[in-house]
C-alpha cells in the first residue's frame, strides 16, 4: 500500500501546475483563500455537470434551479442562522490568535461535545485539559463567546436608512422559499426534488486545510420533498446514489471513503437523523458529503415567519407540510477529494513520473497535441484545430523535448498524446501514446475516433 500523500505536496502540485492561485497573491495573499486556475476551473465545470446529469436530468421528478446570493434578512431569522449559526470562539491573550473551542477540545483531548453543548461546559473542559495554545503553546485564554458566520452587508445608499442583508450560508433556504413557486409551474407531484449550485459564504474562525474548508465556496444540493412517511425510503434511496456516484461515476477509491452515524444529541437542531461520508484527506479523515433528513422543519419555519401557506394538496385533498431529505456537498472538498486520489507518483527509468490519473470524463485536457520539432508546426497546428473543431478539449505544447512535454501531460493528467513526427505527412498517421500506460500505437488520422481512444489500448 502507498504512503499516504501530504498535503503539502498535492498543493505544490496543484499551483505549479495550474489547478490553483493564491487568492491575491501579488498583494501577500489572503488566508486560505484560492483561486482555480485554467485547469482547475475546467474541472470545477466538468464536475458540476457531471453531477447535474447524475442528480437532475437523469433522474425524474427534479428540478434545477439558481437562487441569489443575497436573500431577504427574514429568510435567516426564519431558518435559524440568525440566533443559531455560530461557533464558540476563543482567542490566546498572549499571541492574538484565534480559534474554535469545539475544534481545540476534538484536537487535543477525547471528550465527547455536540453542536448543543453549553459554553460553560466547553471552557471547563478546556482548563480542565490545560490546552495549550497550537501556536504559542501557552495556557492563557479568554472566554468563550458565540460567533456568527455570516457575512454582513447592507443595502441601500443613505447611510441611516440602509437594510442590513446577509451572504447566504448554505443554498438550501432559496429552495425551501421557492417551494410553492416551483411546485405551481412544474405542476410536480410529491415526492420530487430540486437541485441547486451556487456560491455559499461562511466567515469561518479558522478556515484550513487547503480548499477543504474556506470562507467562500460552492455546494453542489438538493432539497428532495417526500411524505412523511417516506422518509426512511428515500434517506435509504441517497445512500444507495451518493455511493454509486462516488464510485461508479467518480471512480474514488472505496478504500478512502466511510460513513460516520450520528445520534440525536450530535445533529443540527433542524436534523431528524444525519450521516456523513467521510474521506481520508492528508489532514486526516473528514466530512465529504452530509446526508440530512430535514423532516418538515423548514418549511414550518418559513410558513410561521412569512404567513404564507407553505402546505401541499395531494390528489386525494390531503393536505400537509412535506418533509425534506436533503444530500449535499461541497463542490471544492469532492474536487480535492478526486485529486488526491488522481495524484500518483511512479518510478520510471530511475526517475520520479508524476502522474494525475483522472477519470477521462474529468481530465481537463482530453488529448495533447506534440509536434515532435518546430518544422512539423503547421502541419500539427492543422490536426490541433480539427480536434478543437469536434468539441474536444485538447491543448498543444511544442515547448521542451518530447521526454519532457510527455512528464508535463502526466503530470496535469491528460490521457492521451498524439505526436506527430516527420512520417506523419508521408503516411497521414500519428503517434497516439496512453497516460496510465505509457504504451503507444501508430495510428492513421482519419481513423482515430476522439470518443473511443481508450479502444486503442485494449
Amino acid at each position: 500500500m502507498k504512503e499516504k500523500i501530504s498535503q503539502e505536496i498535492i498543493v505544490n502540485h496543484l499551483k505549479n501546475y495550474g489547478f490553483v492561485f493564491q487568492n491575491s497573491e501579488i498583494y501577500g495573499g489572503l488566508a486560505n483563500a484560492w483561486d482555480f486556475g485554467p485547469l482547475g476551473a475546467i474541472i470545477k465545470n466538468l464536475l458540476k455537470n457531471i453531477w447535474i446529469n447524475y442528480f437532475v436530468t437523469s433522474t425524474k421528478n427534479m428540478f434545477l434551479i439558481d437562487t441569489n446570493i443575497i436573500l431577504n434578512s427574514s429568510v435567516w431569522d426564519a431558518s435559524g442562522h440568525i440566533n443559531n449559526f455560530s461557533d464558540p470562539l476563543i482567542d490566546c491573550k498572549k499571541c492574538k490568535n484565534r480559534f474554535r473551542a469545539d475544534k481545540l477540545i476534538g484536537e487535543f483531548t477525547n471528550e465527547k461535545i455536540t453542536e448543543q453543548t453549553d459554553i460553560s461546559i466547553l471552557e471547563k473542559i478546556i482548563n480542565n485539559n490545560k490546552i495549550k495554545c497550537p501556536n504559542c503553546k501557552n495556557i492563557d485564554w479568554t472566554n468563550i463567546r458565540k460567533f456568527n458566520l455570516m457575512f454582513e452587508t447592507s443595502i441601500g445608499v443613505v447611510d441611516n436608512n440602509k437594510n442590513i442583508v446577509y451572504l447566504r450560508p448554505e443554498t438550501a433556504q432559496g429552495i425551501f422559499i421557492n417551494f410553492k413557486n416551483i411546485q405551481r409551474t412544474t405542476r410536480a407531484k410529491i415526492p420530487f426534488g430540486v437541485a441547486q449550485i451556487g456560491k455559499s459564504f461562511r466567515n469561518e474562525i479558522t478556515p484550513s486545510n487547503f480548499i477543504f474548508r474556506t470562507r467562500e465556496f460552492e455546494q453542489m444540493e438538493i432539497e428532495h420533498f417526500v411524505e412523511e412517511s417516506q422518509e426512511n425510503m428515500f434517506f435509504d434511496y441517497y445512500i444507495n446514489k451518493i455511493q454509486k456516484f462516488l464510485f461508479d461515476v467518480l471512480k474514488l477509491k472505496k478504500e478512502n471513503i466511510s460513513i460516520e452515524n450520528y445520534s440525536k444529541d450530535e445533529i443540527a437542531h433542524y436534523s431528524k437523523k444525519t450521516i456523513d461520508f467521510f474521506y481520508d484527506f492528508p489532514h486526516g479523515k473528514s466530512e465529504l458529503w452530509g446526508l440530512a433528513n430535514r423532516g418538515s422543519y423548514d418549511l414550518m419555519q418559513h410558513e410561521s415567519f412569512s404567513k404564507k401557506d407553505m402546505h401541499y394538496l395531494d390528489s386525494n385533498n390531503n393536505k400537509f407540510i412535506p418533509s425534506v431529505i436533503e444530500p449535499s456537498v461541497g463542490l471544492e472538498r469532492l474536487l480535492y477529494a478526486i485529486l488526491i486520489d488522481a495524484y500518483d507518483e511512479e518510478q520510471v527509468n530511475n526517475e520520479t513520473r508524476v502522474v494525475m490519473r483522472l477519470d477521462e470524463k474529468l481530465a481537463p485536457y482530453k488529448i495533447a497535441v506534440l509536434p515532435l520539432t518546430n518544422k512539423l508546426e503547421d502541419f500539427a497546428s492543422k490536426i490541433y484545430q480539427s480536434i478543437l473543431n469536434k468539441g474536444v478539449s485538447c491543448t498543444y505544447d511544442t515547448s521542451g523535448s518530447i521526454g519532457k512535454r510527455y512528464r508535463r501531460q502526466d503530470a496535469i493528467g491528460t490521457p492521451y498524446c498524439l505526436t506527430v513526427d516527420f512520417d506523419s505527412q508521408k503516411d497521414m498517421s500519428v503517434t497516439i501514446r496512453n497516460r496510465d500506460s505509457m504504451e503507444q500505437v501508430r495510428v492513421n488520422i482519419k481513423d482515430i475516433n476522439l470518443l473511443n481512444l481508450s479502444k486503442l489500448f485494449k
